[in-house]
């Protein structure tokens, strides 16, 4: 791990990295990490499950689909996002495909699943969310509530993953 971590001298003030502490070791490799860490993280995620929701909505509606369709494949769209986004970054570090496959794999289920979980349970249970149209303001209104309850209940998770080394963890071993 301690080859991963040469070359970054300096790499405190990186973008992402305020306050982060180095002891000797690679990112991410446990240890206290701070609110902020664990926001941008999860705001990381959060942007591509907001792409692959609202994509997944709106090719949906406009294919006519049913709730139950529609919904299948925002979710498979918001993990195909935030996966991306991971693997854009992990690849710009000049990772080979495979492994850049599994950095985001380990770096994003988790964090996307509960985000998901979260986002469709509150559209899923709120009273007339499932029936609004892209034009309706609750749906836009349900939405951006839904998010927030996502952002708000994963952040913690990702705190916990990333302080063990895993999920974002992973991700910052390979910046440079």
């Amino acid at each position: 791990m301690e080859q991963m971590h040469q070359g970054h001298e300096g790499h405190e003030g990186h973008e992402g990295h305020e306050g982060h502490q180095h002891h000797g070791h690679a990112h991410g490799a446990g240890g206290p990490v701070s609110w902020g860490m664990a926001a941008r993280a999860t705001l990381h995620c959060l942007t591509g499950c907001a792409i692959g929701e609202v994509l997944g909505m709106i090719i949906g509606t406009a294919l006519g689909w049913g709730n139950v369709q529609t919904m299948i494949l925002a979710i498979v769209l918001a993990f195909f996002f935030g996966y991306a986004l991971t693997l854009r970054g992990v690849l710009a570090a000049g990772v080979d495909l495979r492994t850049a496959i599994r950095v985001a794999l380990a770096a994003d289920t988790l964090s996307i699943a509960v985000m998901e979980l979260i986002d469709n349970g509150v559209i899923a249970l709120w009273p007339g969310a499932m029936d609004a149209h892209l034009s309706e303001p609750l749906f836009w209104i349900v939405l951006a509530i839904a998010l927030a309850a996502a952002f708000v209940i994963t952040t913690p998770v990702n705190k916990w993953m990333i302080g063990r080394g895993k999920g974002h963890a992973v991700v910052h071993r390979y910046h440079h």
